[in-house]
């Protein structure tokens, strides 16, 4: 169900699936599989005959499942990340604003990622692999920008505690239940994306009337960003 606004609105949130061109298909089943039965679990064979082609053929596209997995894994952080600057310097004067079109950026970028990706980050077999080492890096990135903005916006008497880095982390760890709503079948529209961009400015002690106005300011600030060159 849609909800009608004076402001400017935002696309729904929900995963894209197409064949795409040969790698694109290695990446969309690679992920199907990883995510079901396990990246170790998983072999370039089944991958090639998930897609329908020979396992060299795989070869041509990727060196092998962790150059694979690299990939999918980047794609579920890169996307945000590559817009922080932007966010940033659309709302210079109202961090408040720029920690709520962050996390909509975040969330979209989750919500969107084929085959919910973004759950890989949580599996074992992949924390442990050195595919995950990039992905790591990039995430710790995006920590960052979450403190840097959150600890502009909120109120020194509540967001507080926390170190800038400390407070990153725990509001990454809120947008990332995304993939775990996506795990039980929820879709990520506009009302739950607003509800946890909500709940991570509360959790920054911003009060209701400062979050009312960062949603409407922020809903038109992610609908003028530019469209993302990665996933």
């Amino acid at each position: 169900m849609s909800i009608r606004r004076t402001q400017p609105g935002r696309p729904r949130l929900i995963p894209t699936t197409t064949a795409g061109p040969p790698r694109e298909q290695v990446l969309h089943a690679a992920a199907q599989l990883f995510v079901t039965q396990g990246f170790a679990a998983t072999s370039t064979r089944e991958i090639a005959e998930k897609v329908g082609i020979r396992q060299a053929s795989l070869y041509y596209h990727f060196t092998g499942k962790d150059e694979i997995l690299a990939e999918l894994l980047e794609r579920s952080v890169r996307p945000t990340v590559d817009r922080v600057e932007l966010i940033e310097q659309a709302a210079a004067e109202r961090p408040e604003t720029a920690l709520y079109a962050l996390v909509l950026v975040d969330l979209r970028t989750l919500a969107e990622a084929p085959d919910n990706i973004g759950v890989l980050a949580t599996h074992p077999d992949v924390t442990s692999s050195e595919a995950f080492d990039a992905f790591r890096s990039i995430r710790d990135e995006l920590a960052r920008a979450y403190g840097r903005i959150a600890t502009q916006a909120g109120d020194p008497g509540a967001a507080h505690a926390a170190e800038p880095r400390h407070l990153g982390e725990m509001l990454i760890h809120l947008v990332e239940v995304t993939t775990s709503l996506r795990s039980i079948g929820v879709t990520i529209d506009e009302e739950t994306a607003d509800a946890i961009a909500s709940t991570c400015l509360r959790a920054c002690g911003i009060p209701e009337s400062r979050i009312t106005s960062a949603a409407s300011s922020a809903a038109a600030l992610v609908a003028g960003l530019p469209a993302s060159s990665h996933g």
